[in-house]
């Protein structure tokens, strides 16, 4: 996943902002919310109509909405390898710039539906007029629901975010970037009491999360403010990467002894503090928790639930129960390919059983040692390696940016997902990355994880959202944006890719696969059976067990993710059918006109659109390959 990512999305910062402070409204509207844009806030002239063309006037405007938007996210900016004034300070939490934010979108919309002529606009600027559109209201929509979004939970909270953002995105190349970091450190303490309060709030509300969370993310937050300089333990993980990044700077030993002193102070004090106020309403709404049930249970829970839906499928003609049958349709369908699998290595016994012993088999595992995570980080490189030897037959134009493969963190290992992946920085300077959670080796199994390589590398999310950065034709909403149904869609298409261009040989690799994907179809039905038809907890994890070969861990695991983070998982499964079905309606309608390489190009240099865009966009490829 863009972080499966959550754990997909993957989650990357730009997403991980949406959700808690978002994206787009008038400076008159701003300032009546309490919110002012910065006094940089860029402007960007628009041409008049009679030395311009409305693409280009278009194109102008979008720039404007992003840049403007842009300075209220001092992290996008970070993430986005931009140092400005605001290279210190955290995103506006509060529900006052929430609030604003919407009056934002409310006035951007006006403004091109008045503005703007969309009949004279080229194919290229109407689907980003669409995107635009579909993107604002889309978070219209979510705004509404904002209350219901679990501000404490284990798989994708703001306040674990921070010391994530500080290491993977606060680069410190000078003094003043090592000041901005202890500046961070301190003014997280204001953060994370307006997220406390907001959290109690919430809870207030009746809206709280499920108990399970509460152990998961207690613990994170005590790992994040525990060790030295705040305590005689080991070194604090943050501490530890500001204290190695200000040691790589070329100043004298007493300067460096200077900023790491204020450094350990910042930690030991507003950093502790606000991680204090935060964990203190986490447990409050601990005390209240009762069971691990879906959203449906809480206020407005089946109008929440439906908004779900739509926000991670782009699709607002789609049931709950669809949904559910279609799951179980696709579950039945792959189950019978594993049959054929199962018979082709000789097992005999029920699928079951044989589910079982895919679990036991010990060639399916390396040892749960620092010498087995090694290895097995080897071969996912090479499984990579792989497929770029390839890719030219599939593939057209390839990202230029750097992967690499690591672990997951020890410190996040409790909470962070099976695999994510994280988008490289606009500038170049921090590669792609695809991460692996090797916490516990017993529980990695080696057939699936040869799928999960191609899906959050390549040729998934790395061909993907690495080349939509990449993209110089594209504004820039639309090349560090997108929506999990494409993005995971994609993710989940490219392991069934990987096999059309001759990999997973081993017939074990293949029911890896195949595991995969019944995993994202069985998703279906348990995301929906936990949050429309009310099952369990447990009756998921059954179902899950029943119907893959993942491990217990692995399903409890995506379970309580589901719980947590409702609707996300319907992404995947939703998205690849789409593609799949497109392809095969291009290969009907083309016949040996179709060419692989060329349907890629139009699905990935088009950036992640909303899947009725694709068909859209297909479509008029087919028109075009017809009339050439």
């Amino acid at each position: 996943m863009r972080q499966e990512k959550l754990p997909i999305r993957v989650m990357t910062m730009a997403s991980m902002v949406a959700l808690l402070v978002a994206c787009g409204q008038s400076e008159d509207a701003a300032t009546q919310a309490g919110q002012t844009a910065p006094a940089d806030a860029p402007t960007i002239e628009i041409e008049a109509e009679e030395t311009a063309t409305e693409d280009e006037r278009l194109a102008a405007f979008f720039e404007e909405v992003f840049e403007r938007e842009l300075t209220f996210s001092p992290l996008f900016e970070a993430d986005l390898g931009r140092k400005t004034e605001r290279y210190g300070e955290w995103d506006d939490a509060s529900d006052a710039a929430a609030l604003a934010e919407n009056e934002r979108r409310v006035a951007d919309l006006a403004r091109l539906s008045d503005e703007f002529d969309y009949t004279v606009l080229s194919l290229a600027s109407q689907v980003s007029y669409d995107q635009f559109v579909y993107d604002l209201e889309n978070a219209m929509r979510n705004y509404e629901f904002r209350n219901n979004q679990y501000i404490a939970h284990h798989t994708d909270s703001y306040a674990l975010y921070l010391p994530v953002a500080l290491q993977n995105f606060h680069a410190v190349d000078t003094v003043s970037d090592a000041e901005a970091y202890i500046s961070r450190l301190e003014k997280s303490e204001s953060l994370l009491k307006v997220l406390a309060e907001r959290l109690a709030a919430q809870t207030a509300s009746g809206v709280i999360a499920p108990e399970f969370v509460y152990p998961k993310i207690l613990t994170d937050l005590n790992n994040i403010i525990s060790g030295a300089p705040i305590d005689d333990g080991a070194p604090n993980a943050v501490y530890a990467d500001f204290e190695a990044k200000v040691n790589a700077l070329d100043i004298a030993d007493d300067e460096k002894t200077g900023l790491l002193t204020r450094g350990a102070e910042a930690l030991s004090g507003p950093w502790k503090r606000g991680y204090e106020a935060f964990r203190t309403e986490v447990e409050v709404a601990q005390g209240q928790a009762d069971g691990n049930d879906g959203v449906w249970e809480h206020p407005n829970g089946e109008a929440y639930y439906a908004n779900r839906i739509y926000n991670y499928t782009t699709l607002d003609t789609m049931t709950a129960d669809e949904i559910h049958d279609l799951g179980l349709q696709e579950v039945a369908r792959i189950q019978g390919e594993m049959e054929a699998i199962k018979a082709q290595v000789g097992f005999e016994g029920t699928l079951k059983a044989f589910f079982e012993f895919i679990r036991n088999d010990p060639n399916n595992y390396f040892p749960n040692t620092d010498e087995g995570r090694e290895a097995f980080l080897e071969r996912q490189r090479g499984l990579v390696e792989g497929i770029f030897e390839k890719a030219d037959t599939f593939f057209n134009i390839l990202p230029k940016a750097d992967l690499e493969v690591r672990r997951v963190e020890p410190y996040r290992e409790n909470t962070a997902g099976i695999a994510f992946y994280n988008s490289p920085s606009a500038d170049g300077s921090r590669p792609d990355i695809y991460y692996t959670n090797l916490r516990d080796m017993t529980a990695v199994q080696k057939y699936v994880h040869t799928a999960i390589a191609y899906h959050e590398s390549t040729p998934g999310h790395h061909f993907q959202l690495a080349l939509q950065q990449e993209m110089t034709d594209l504004p820039s909403f639309r090349k560090y944006g997108g929506n999990g149904a494409f993005i995971e869609g994609w993710a989940l298409y490219s392991e069934l890719l990987a096999k059309e261009m001759g990999f997973y040989e081993d017939p074990f690799e293949d029911l890896g696969r195949l595991q995969n994907e019944v995993w994202r179809a069985v998703r279906l039905v348990v995301d929906t059976g936990l949050h429309a038809k009310r099952w369990t907890r447990e009756q998921a994890i059954e179902y899950f067990l029943e119907n893959t070969p993942l491990s217990e861990g692995d399903a409890t695991t995506e379970i309580e993710r589901y719980i947590a983070r409702p609707g996300q998982a319907l992404s995947y499964k939703i998205g690849m059918l789409k593609i799949q079905a497109l392809r095969a309606k291009a290969e009907a309608e083309l016949g040996d006109d179709f060419d692989i390489r060329a349907f890629h190009d139009v699905v990935l240099q088009n950036g992640a659109v909303p899947l009725p865009v694709l068909e859209r966009l297909i479509d008029q490829h087919v028109t075009d390959v017809r009339g050439s």
